[in-house]
């Protein structure tokens, strides 16, 4: 029975996921920041779920999950980054502070996630580390700069990451959902608290108090949680793995226009290399 550790669980995706696990029989270490929020859960899997306090951007908190998965179920067997949150703010209104803090949450404790469950993978040469990103590690938006350079980072580290552990047995696959109905646009979204009247057309348009959008979005968490169940357990696993109709529409929208502007600059880009002399 493979064991689960899953960040950030106290509501939409990361609680769905945990539920979706603890369901179809498999153990799970569930996460959050306030216990109370996942007492019941794990109350109703008594023998499967266990819960503990973890920030993951505290090196003590993410070292004792580590081994509290390890001394109840013997190790982490998958791995899901969930925690994370999000930020509206145009580039120049980012507060340092506050990138500092959003990068720490959303990069910098998937790496510590990350480091901690990778020897006991290598030692049993298995294991699946699920890195929750967005359609936002792919193309950037107005007003959410800052974060899609936490997810743009975080696609780029787990790329080097499959290369490196792939032939020892470990998965790694980017999880690029589109809006989903959890509390993204709502409690986990934060913005620069000063804006600048220049970019009220562009990334004004994007702030918190004008985004319409939470509680209408497309995306279904539980379904979600299902088909990531299902990744996990089959026999191949794509590197990179989109969620949902907007995610697939807007991002291969992005990858047309990017295309299209190799080709159209083709000829300045084989410009630079060097004359051969005749």
């Amino acid at each position: 029975m493979s064991t689960w550790l899953i960040t950030g669980c106290s509501s939409g995706l990361g609680r769905s996921i945990a539920q979706a696990v603890l369901e179809a029989g498999f153990n799970a270490v569930v996460t959050a920041r306030n216990l109370r929020s996942v007492e019941n859960l794990v109350s109703a899997f008594p023998h499967t779920a266990i819960s503990t306090v973890l920030d993951v951007t505290k090196a003590d908190q993410v070292t004792s999950a580590v081994k509290l998965a390890e001394q109840r179920f013997g190790g982490v067997d998958v791995l899901v980054n969930n925690a994370g949150y999000g930020y509206r703010a145009a580039v120049e209104e980012g507060d340092e502070k506050e990138v500092a803090e959003l990068f720490a949450s959303n990069f910098f404790g998937t790496v510590s996630l990350i480091k901690a469950v990778l020897p006991g993978m290598r030692s049993r040469r298995h294991g699946a580390i699920l890195n929750v990103s967005s359609i936002a590690g792919r193309l950037a938006m107005p007003g959410s700069g800052y974060y899609s350079a936490t997810k743009f980072a975080l696609e780029g580290m787990s790329d080097a990451l499959r290369k490196e552990v792939g032939p020892l047995g470990i998965r790694v696959v980017v999880v690029d959902p589109g809006a989903f109905r959890t509390d993204f646009a709502g409690r986990s979204l934060q913005q620069a608290k000063s804006a600048i009247a220049d970019y009220a057309d562009t990334a004004g348009l994007r702030r918190k108090e004008n985004d319409k959008s939470h509680g209408t979005q497309p995306g279904e968490p539980a379904r979600a949680a299902r088909v990531l169940i299902n990744i996990v357990e089959g026999k191949t696993a794509p590197f990179r793995l989109l969620l949902g109709s907007d995610a697939l529409r807007i991002v291969n929208a992005e990858l047309e226009t990017q295309r299209q502007e190799i080709e159209d600059w083709k000829e300045v880009s084989l410009s630079t290399d060097f004359a051969v002399s005749n």
